[in-house]
């Protein structure tokens, strides 16, 4: 069978600039039954406009480019299908044709490639095509379906086109930013954002539903039922975001003690009353998967353009601004008097290292700010008489866990008793300090001892959230006080930030 003949029949080589080849007498074989999956060769999505606009997907098969003409383009959205005319193949030196096809002739009108690349084939009969596309633009599963067929039993011209929905990826951690400040002759290779005083959280939207999961991996998508409508937000798509949780004050600033009661909420209920008293806003500060392509390799600036008109800013959710790097100090001066934590500088050629933190995101602070593991308490006297007095905290180094100080401040009477009904059931008998570590790059020291000897020691389970001055020589921290809880950081993971 030649499977040229009907493209040929349709042009004149002497009047157009697309590639005819002669009828040199070969005949290929008619591939009527499925063919065994895997790498199948190149395909090309040319943006024809010809009488109407629309896009060739061609598809490399037997040495020919198998067509179709799509009115609407590629689908993006897996719960849209969009019609599929079948062409007659082309030769397989159109894959590179850009050019314009004169008026009067076959198909008149301009010719640019739109997209281009491999793929492999998972199904191949004559109703039905099934490839995974690993182009520039297109990544990911599609599916091409005949919608009915002929008397002779082959596929009529008229197919859909589908785009699968690819799961998204489980067990992803959010990446994580290192201390420090790029360098000044450096500045334009960074975009600066603003650090927010929240909850990190992922956002999985998909089909409508979203799923929101805390730093470690927990699920608390029923802690924040007023984010659960992110998903319907960025419509049908499918997307991974990274952000940060936040419940902002009435002067607009962050207010990390009003997302307390938010965060160790203990109900479905109490969630929804906390909704509407107390509403939380998700800020989206990145992508890693949409429509099923992962973009942890596309740098940061990329991700940030495909973030940006995804998702329309609304009281729940919104994508906070970038600055330029050259302009950090005045950002950071604009965080400071803003009364926020400080900024975060990420390289514009960066991937998303997941878990990692990483020296391609940097944080800034206007204060010192360090998550602790609590270790006991010593219990309080006078107006605390029988109540907590001050917590005894460390931070780990190579698997021991340090004293770094005691923390006495910073507490209101909701935050003491919240504190007092999580620790009362991890009482143990002796302290889970182990004192100077040897090796350990970081100064140890043990308990003074009038912390130590009145101490009711606990297992280091709970982790919180405090502001200090600076670190001293001994390794503690000098006037510490108590930010909040904070349930979504596994204690091990707690390190003394340098």
């Amino acid at each position: 069978m030649d499977r040229l003949a009907d493209y040929r029949g349709k042009r004149d080589a002497a009047r157009t600039p697309e590639p005819v080849p002669s009828d040199s007498g070969e005949r290929l074989t008619a591939g009527n039954a499925e063919r065994d999956a895997g790498p199948a060769g190149i395909f090309v999505v040319q943006e024809h406009h010809a009488r109407r606009l629309h896009w060739d997907f061609r598809l490399e098969r037997d040495g020919v480019l198998v067509s179709w003409a799509l009115p609407k383009g590629v689908p993006d959205d897996p719960a849209v299908n969009h019609l599929a005319v079948h062409t007659e193949d082309h030769p397989l030196e159109y894959a590179t044709f850009n050019g314009e096809i004169p008026k009067g002739e076959y198909g008149a009108g301009s010719v640019s490639i739109w997209d281009h690349g491999t793929y492999e084939s998972g199904k191949w009969t004559d109703h039905e095509v099934k490839v995974t596309l690993h182009g520039e633009r297109l990544h990911g599963g599609y599916v091409l379906f005949a919608t009915g067929s002929r008397a002779d039993g082959r596929a009529e011209a008229n197919w859909m086109i589908h785009r699968e929905r690819l799961p998204l990826p489980s067990g992803v951690k959010p990446m994580l930013a290192a201390r420090g400040r790029p360098a000044a002759g450096d500045l334009d290779n960074w975009a600066i954002e603003m650090k927010w005083d929240g909850v990190r959280a992922l956002a999985f939207c998909e089909n409508g539903r979203t799923a929101i999961a805390s730093r470690t991996g927990k699920d608390i998508s029923r802690t924040y039922p007023d984010l659960l409508g992110l998903a319907r937000a960025v419509g049908h798509r499918q997307a991974l975001l990274d952000g940060e949780i936040v419940a902002f004050g009435p002067g607009g600033q962050p207010d990390f003690e009003a997302l307390q009661p938010r965060m160790h909420v203990s109900s479905a209920a109490q969630a929804e009353r906390l909704a509407v008293t107390t509403p939380v806003t998700f800020l989206a500060f990145d992508i890693l998967q949409l429509d099923g392509r992962s973009l942890l390799a596309v740098p940061y600036s990329e991700r940030r353009r495909i973030l940006q008109p995804l998702i329309p800013n609304d009281p729940s959710w919104l994508i906070p601004p970038q600055f330029s790097g050259p302009d950090l100090d005045a950002v950071l001066a604009a965080s400071l008097s803003s009364g926020l934590e400080g900024v975060v500088a990420k390289r514009l050629d960066s991937r998303y290292e997941p878990g990692d933190r990483s020296g391609n995101w940097l944080k800034i602070k206007n204060l010192l700010r360090q998550e602790v593991v609590i270790a006991g308490w010593k219990p309080g006297k006078g107006n605390r008489e029988g109540r907590i007095g001050s917590l005894l905290v460390g931070v780990y180094d190579d698997g021991a866990l340090l004293y770094c100080g005691h923390v006495g401040t910073g507490f209101t009477d909701v935050a003491m008793r919240m504190l007092e009904e999580r620790l009362r059931p991890l009482r143990r008998g002796d302290s889970p300090f182990d004192g100077a570590a040897t090796g350990s790059s970081v100064p140890g020291s043990t308990v003074p001892p009038e912390y130590a000897r009145p101490a009711i020691w606990v297992e280091p389970r709970l982790v919180i959230d405090v502001e200090f001055d600076r670190w001293t020589r001994a390794g503690r921290m000098r006037a510490p006080a108590y930010r909040g809880l904070r349930d979504d950081i596994d204690p091990a993971d707690v390190v003394r930030e340098t």
